[in-house]
C-alpha cells in the first residue's frame, strides 16, 4: 500500500472520530511495515483546515475573554482551548509526516508517533470536557496553527517554526496555566492538572524530535543552527526575536535548545 496517498486521506478527514479511526488503522499498518514510500507523490495544497466544516472560526482577538478557571464555564473554555490546540497539532504532525519526501524512515516514524500522542491528548481532554457537559465546538476557535502549516511549506522552515517555536512556546505556557489551577484546591482542577502534566512531559519529546530534524535539515545545507533558527522565526513571526520571552529554560534545554538562543530570546545574561 502507498504511504503518502493513504496518509493524505487521513489528513483530509475533518471530523475527529473518523480522523482518529483512520489514523489508528494507518499507524498500525505502518508499524507492521505494510506501506511503501512512493516518492512520486505530490503533496496536496491545503486551503482551509478540515475543522472549518464543524467549528466556528474567528480571529484570535474575537475569542472570549474568560480568565477565571474556577467556574465551570471557565474550565470548559480552558479545556476547549487546549483541546483545539491538540486537534490542530494532530494535523500538523500528520502533515509533517506527509509533505516532505526522501527522508529517513525514522523521520516518518517520529512524526506519526507525535500524531499518535496528540490524539491521546485530544481524547483525554475531550473526556474532561464531556464530564463538564461540554463538547468540541461549544466555543469559537482560531486557525493560527493551520496558518503556520501554510506558512512553512519547506522542510527546514517547518521544523524551525512549528516544533521549535510554536510547540516550544507550549512548554512555556503550560506551567503557567498549571499554577493558576493549583491556586484553587478543586477536585476537577486536579484532573485537568494530571492531563496537563502528561502533555507537558510528552511535548518536551515532541520539541526534541523537531530539534533533531531541524538540525538534520540545517546539516543538509551546511547552515548554522542558531542563526538560521532566529532568521526563520523572525521571518515567519516578525518581532518574535525582539520581544522578551518568559521561557521554561529547563524544558527547552531538555528539548535541545542552546544557551545562546535561550539568552537571545529571554534577553537574559544566562540560561538558568
Amino acid at each position: 500500500m502507498d504511504y503518502f496517498n493513504t496518509l493524505e486521506e487521513v489528513l483530509l478527514t475533518s471530523e475527529p472520530k473518523n480522523k482518529i479511526e483512520k489514523f489508528n488503522k494507518f499507524y498500525r499498518k505502518f508499524l507492521n511495515n505494510e506501506y511503501t514510500l512512493n516518492d512520486s507523490y505530490e503533496p496536496c495544497e491545503l486551503i482551509e483546515p478540515g475543522y472549518s466544516t464543524f467549528l466556528e472560526i474567528v480571529k484570535p482577538t474575537a475569542l472570549p475573554k474568560i480568565k477565571n478557571f474556577n467556574t465551570d464555564e471557565g474550565k470548559r473554555y480552558l479545556i476547549h482551548t487546549i483541546l483545539h490546540i491538540e486537534y490542530s497539532a494532530i494535523d500538523l504532525a500528520i502533515d509533517a509526516a506527509l509533505r516532505f519526501k526522501n527522508l529517513p524512515r525514522k523521520y516518518y516514524q517520529d512524526w506519526l508517533e507525535v500524531a499518535s500522542d496528540e490524539i491521546r491528548h485530544f481524547l483525554m481532554l475531550e473526556k474532561l470536557l464531556n464530564e463538564l457537559g461540554g463538547k468540541y465546538g461549544d466555543f469559537p476557535v482560531h486557525k493560527n496553527l493551520f496558518e503556520a502549516l501554510q506558512d512553512t511549506p519547506t522542510f527546514l522552515r517547518r521544523m524551525a517554526a512549528v516544533p521549535r517555536y510554536l510547540e516550544a512556546n507550549g512548554l512555556d505556557q503550560n506551567p503557567k496555566i498549571m499554577e493558576k489551577l493549583k491556586s484553587n484546591n478543586d477536585p476537577f482542577n486536579r484532573k485537568i492538572l494530571a492531563v496537563l502534566q502528561t502533555i507537558l512531559e510528552e511535548e518536551v519529546d515532541h520539541v526534541r524530535k523537531g530539534d533533531t530534524w531541524y538540525k538534520y535539515a540545517c546539516d543538509l545545507e551546511n547552515l548554522d543552527y542558531d542563526s538560521t533558527y532566529l532568521e526563520i522565526i523572525e521571518d515567519v513571526y516578525p518581532g518574535s526575536t525582539k520581544r522578551k520571552m518568559d521561557l521554561n529554560f529547563e524544558a527547552r534545554k531538555q528539548a535541545g535548545f542552546s544557551c545562546d538562543v535561550l539568552k537571545i530570546l529571554s534577553k537574559k545574561s544566562d540560561c538558568k
